[in-house]
């Protein structure tokens, strides 16, 4: 079985971020690892303190929208960052956690800031494998 993964794609002067998983959840969960790796190296970020993410949406592309945006806004008024993430979904409603710390310029050495996760090359569903995706362009 293949393992949750993300990846970057490219997209003018913006980033595309995609999560793919076993799950809708694990995709979404990793969308959220790639998008964090827009701005850091994963391995420096670390899971120290939890916070608590909801949301709900008409349809599945609109709440991994709904979903980075709340994250931006996290990370944005806590000065946070996030490496670890625990989603649940049920309908079109979103529970998560995320775990991370507060930003060490020196440490993280922040490349960007994500001004926020966008409408373009939004999708939501399977591969053709079966693993669920989720992507979208971030502003950066």
């Amino acid at each position: 079985m293949v393992n949750a993964y993300w990846e970057h794609f490219p997209h003018q002067a913006d980033i595309g971020v995609r999560g793919v998983g076993p799950t809708l959840a694990a995709a979404f969960e990793q969308a959220a690892l790639a998008m964090t790796a827009v701005t850091t190296d994963l391995a420096l970020v670390a899971p120290a303190e939890s916070v608590e993410i909801a949301c709900e949406a008409p349809d599945d592309e609109l709440l991994l929208v709904d979903w980075l945006n709340g994250l931006i806004l996290e990370m944005a008024t806590r000065r946070m960052l996030f490496s670890r993430f625990a989603v649940t979904l049920g309908g079109h409603r979103l529970r998560a956690t995320a775990w991370g710390e507060p930003v060490d310029v020196a440490r993280h050495q922040p490349a960007v800031e994500i001004k926020g996760a966008t409408y373009t090359e939004l999708k939501v569903g399977k591969t053709e494998t079966g693993l669920w995706f989720a992507q979208c362009v971030v502003d950066v």
